[in-house]
């Protein structure tokens, strides 16, 4: 913008100099004509065809030219018709070649008006061309502005269709591989549960087979959101709260005691970090420190919530089992989202903690 207006008032001050350097005081009406044809100049942008004609009288009766010149490129930068471009351009083109006809077709010979008529031309036509070249350019900028907005809109199209294919493929994998797996679990559980004249072992039967049931419908709604290919008006649900918190300790299938009071009255994403990050939590203990106790707390310390799962030394071999730590890595990157933290690392008894520590009112 301040590039544009400091054209513009080299323009003015450039017609301005054209009128001072050309004013004859013999003819008063001309300079007055020509000083119009300036202050115009000034508002040439909004009103370019008015700005033209009120150069036009100067242009024809005095000896300043570059007022007409400047609104002549003007127009041609403004004026989508080129037919009328051509009209505005002849005037121009006759005002430089006659501005007296009698001088022009009485006292001059033929030799002197073809060589007016060629000049005349010659600075009328480069104003005009010069407007259209730059109006050109403008709309090419324009164009290739589209073009390449609607380069990225496909874009981002394909790539969407590449994401909707790879998060169906993902759902029929886990349909088909993790849910049979999961029922099989389930099935062998619930016979177990009935043929079992052990009351531990039916117990810990019951628990399995609840636990592969929540699985079961976990994943059917995990299946559901990824067939529905990440668009925003997916709802993630159900989604836990902090009310499920009594029933995932007490199917967890391991000795845990809860200490301090559930904060049912965070905002619910406030509440699905804590469910998630006692989850993981409850899980890495069956994992890596079988027979373990563990203990969950919450505290509340001003506008900072901070959720600890502690476990004690395991009291069974441990199984192996295939971890990669994905479920670690979410538990950080979704309490980073909140402005929060997740701490690990291992008790000086043995066992393991993990630590959230979460803004209490995050939005």
């Amino acid at each position: 913008m301040n590039g544009a207006r400091s054209f513009d008032a080299a323009l003015v001050l450039a017609a301005g100099l054209d009128v001072w350097l050309t004013a004859d005081g013999d003819q008063p009406v001309a300079t007055v004509l020509a000083c119009v044809a300036v202050l115009a100049l000034v508002v040439r942008r909004r009103f370019p065809r008015l700005v033209f004609v009120l150069t036009l009288p100067a242009l024809f009766v005095s000896y300043s030219g570059i007022s007409s010149l400047i609104a002549l490129y003007t127009v041609a930068r403004y004026e989508p018709d080129r037919r009328k471009l051509a009209g505005f351009a002849l005037v121009v083109v006759a005002g430089n070649t006659f501005p007296d006809p009698y001088e022009m077709f009485v006292a001059a010979d033929h030799k002197t008006i073809l060589l007016n008529v060629l000049y005349g031309s010659m600075t009328a036509l480069a104003p005009a061309f010069l407007g259209q070249l730059v109006q050109a350019r403008h709309d090419l900028s324009l164009r290739l502005r589209e073009i390449n907005e609607a380069r990225e809109h496909e874009r981002l199209l394909i790539a969407e269709q590449t994401l909707a294919k790879e998060r169906a493929q993902l759902a029929r994998e886990m349909h088909d591989v993790v849910s049979h797996q999961v029922s099989l679990i389930a099935v062998r559980a619930g016979a177990w549960q009935v043929s079992t004249p052990d009351p531990a072992s039916r117990e810990a039967a019951t628990t399995i087979r609840q636990l592969s049931v929540d699985t079961l419908d976990e994943l059917r709604h995990m299946v559901t959101l990824l067939r529905a290919s990440g668009t925003l008006a997916t709802e993630l649900m159900p989604q836990p709260t902090l009310l499920d918190l009594d029933r995932l300790l007490a199917t967890s299938g391991i000795d845990v005691r809860l200490d301090g009071e559930v904060p049912t009255e965070a905002v619910p994403v406030v509440q699905r970090a804590v469910y998630r990050t006692v989850q993981e939590g409850l899980t890495n203990v069956r994992k890596h420190a079988p027979g373990a106790a563990a203990t969950v707390r919450i505290d509340r310390v001003g506008a900072e919530l901070t959720v600890t799962i502690t476990n004690g030394r395991p009291t069974r071999p441990t199984v192996p089992l295939p971890s990669a730590q994905h479920g670690l890595v979410g538990l950080r990157e979704r309490a980073e989202l909140l402005g929060g933290a997740v701490e690990t690392g291992p008790t000086p008894e043995g066992g393991f903690r993990v630590r959230l520590r979460v803004p209490f009112d995050r939005v």
